[in-house]
């Protein structure tokens, strides 16, 4: 079981990251820092569950557009050295809220999960929803039969690609570096989420496997 916890500047990069022309005007130096943080701070404040200072953004926009800069004049070890990737198709993307269950279905639910599908990922978002990454199995849907929306839990299609970048590395700027080199290669993510060990990106089924090739050829440079 996965728990997902985001600071300032790691919901910050993470927002900028999933909205290319907004990465894409940073990359450029053509945006105005204090005219973005007002218009991220609401996604900012539901990412994190709690009210954020605007000047904070403020500044947690100036250091990343800064990192663009530090990576132009200096050529740092790649972020992705000695990392390791798995691939997993055939995934299951669940959203559900609180409201549609108590704790003990909550317990109940995920032994389930971890019954049918040992490898399954579980986040606890801010905005009181859970997310589920697991193999789309027919138990597993039949879990949510007595949800009242149940019909629009699930989004199909997907795969996976799990990152495990050693411990003693800096792994601050590897969400966005792998979406800029998927992008560049005509890949876009549908998601990412950070846990304890590992980042897990999700993606439609059809570009998994040409992703999984950029992402080791990248490693093995």
């Amino acid at each position: 079981m996965r728990t997902a916890s985001l600071s300032v500047p790691e919901a910050v990069r993470e927002i900028i990251t999933r909205n290319r022309s907004i990465y894409d005007c940073m990359k450029m130096d053509v945006i105005n820092y204090t005219a973005l943080a007002v218009k991220i701070q609401p996604d900012v404040e539901r990412h994190l569950g709690n009210q954020v200072n605007l000047n904070t953004i403020v500044v947690a926009i100036k250091r990343y557009a800064d990192s663009f800069e530090e990576k132009d004049e200096v050529k740092p070890e790649p972020i992705l050295k000695n990392a390791r990737l798995s691939l997993t198709d055939g995934i299951l993307d669940i959203k559900f809220s609180t409201s549609e269950m108590d704790k003990n279905d909550a317990t109940s639910i995920l032994n389930k999960f971890e019954q049918y599908d040992s490898d399954y990922e579980f986040f606890k978002m801010a905005d009181s929803t859970f997310r589920v990454l697991t193999e789309d199995l027919a138990d597993i849907r039949r879990i949510f039969d007595s949800f009242p929306s149940a019909k629009n839990l699930f989004n199909t299609g997907l795969a996976k690609i799990k990152i495990r970048i050693p411990q003693d590395q800096n792994r601050t700027d590897v969400v966005s570096y792998v979406a800029e080199l998927l992008h560049t290669n005509g890949i876009e993510l549908q998601n990412a989420f950070f846990s304890q060990d590992d980042i897990i990106l999700v993606l439609r089924e059809e570009n998994a496997s040409k992703a999984y090739e950029v992402l080791r050829a990248d490693i093995a440079r």
